[in-house]
């Protein structure tokens, strides 16, 4: 199995992560840029962390046989914090470099008149870039954050098919499935989506626009979740093609409209992923030279 996860917050992680991700099947990722658990006060620790996600973080991953990208934007949540608004006068020069392949998180947090110009403006960057957006979902009120997104999209330069609507559940994934835009699904311990809940919506809604991720970061997460669906679509039934679709090849035509992404083997190890035997095999899980 053959993973692309294309949201996972790996500054968040540790090295035994990126082992077992890539014992698991891992072998690329799209880290987008988000809120850190504490208010950001100055515009330079923005840019230091921009600067460690398109730097620091890909020889990091690359260490184990993972290929890193990244989006990069102002998010929803510190949008309304004044002291952050300058963030999007140097998001051009970051949304230039090589390996960041969309503009985002962006959206809503609270759904205040500040976020709402922050949101517009950076779907208007990435429609200027010829970059695809990631899209949050606020985690309060979110059908009305939801349509609420829609509507941005659409009065934006941006087509429907450039955009991926992260966070959806079973009361949102409905109006995202007929907006033409890509639909995105964390898979988290406690909140959000499981495995089991993203298999039934998979039988009703099918494999196409679908991005399945774990969304891992500084919470309690699971940087295996993405594995642990496809696991879940094979006992339902579901084929290896179908499996491969929603972990592999969907990430990387959504992605992929960045003309970007770099999924080449890195030196040392090869493009298959690994048997994956459970625990054992993650503590000893070794590059394949």
């Amino acid at each position: 199995m053959r993973i692309f996860d294309p949201h996972i917050h790996m500054t968040s992680r540790t090295t035994d992560d990126y082992e077992a991700m890539h014992a698991a099947g891992v072998r690329a990722i799209t880290e987008p840029a988000f809120w850190l658990g504490q208010p950001r006060t100055t515009v330079g620790s923005f840019t230091d962390y921009f600067d460690g996600l398109i730097g620091w973080e890909r020889f990091r991953a690359a260490q184990f046989g993972i290929r890193h990208h990244a989006t990069i934007a102002l998010n929803p949540k510190e949008a309304n914090d004044p002291r952050c608004r300058e963030v999007l006068d140097v998001l051009p020069r970051y949304l230039a470099k090589d390996g960041v392949v969309a503009v985002g998180e962006v959206g809503y947090d609270a759904m205040t008149p500040e976020e709402d110009t922050a949101f517009a403006h950076q779907l208007d960057l990435a429609a200027r870039a010829g970059l695809p957006a990631m899209v949050h979902t606020p985690h309060r009120d979110k059908p009305a954050g939801t349509r609420r997104s829609l509507d941005v999209v659409r009065e934006s330069d941006l087509p429907p098919e450039r955009v991926v609507v992260d966070h959806l559940n079973e009361v949102t994934v409905e109006l995202v499935a007929d907006s033409g835009c890509w639909m995105g699904f964390s898979i988290y311990p406690d909140t959000k989506m499981d495995e089991d809940r993203m298999v039934a919506l998979l039988r009703r809604y099918g494999t196409e626009r679908v991005l399945v991720n774990s969304a891992a970061d500084w919470g309690r997460s699971d940087p295996l979740k993405t594995r642990a669906t496809g696991e879940a679509m094979l006992r339902a039934g579901f084929t290896d093609a179908e499996v491969t679709t929603v972990l592999w090849d969907n990430p990387v035509a959504f992605y992929g409209q960045s003309g970007r992404l770099n999924l080449d083997p890195l030196p040392g190890f090869t493009a298959e992923a690994n048997s994956y035997e459970g625990n054992s095999v993650l503590r000893g899980a070794r590059p394949e030279r």
